[in-house]
């Protein structure tokens, strides 16, 4: 069993940070927490909380940690012109 529950922590993980299929696993993700029907039902009192908590956990961990290396990214020196924050302010000569 643990060997199923590590098989699915490292593909969800593999899938966020594939940026194609990013948005549609996040989307499934909050539509999973919503819906009535999950894997062990809402209305079990702490069973059915548990696995909707781990998945929102899992969810929250990895998408900030997509968002602390892209934001890291951005901070390094060598960074390209494209990731670099672009001046709105042109001066023009008269």
């Amino acid at each position: 069993m643990n060997n199923a529950i590590g098989s699915f922590y490292n593909w969800y993980k593999a899938t966020l940070r594939n940026t194609k299929y990013r948005w549609v696993l996040v989307l499934g993700t909050l539509i999973y927490l919503v819906s009535p029907i999950d894997i062990a039902p809402d209305f079990l009192p702490i069973i059915g909380w548990v696995d909707d908590g781990l998945l929102a956990t899992l969810l929250v961990t990895e998408m900030s940690q997509i968002a602390l290396e892209y934001l890291n990214k951005r901070k390094q020196p060598g960074a390209s012109s494209a990731d670099s924050a672009v001046n709105p302010i042109t001066t023009v000569e008269i």
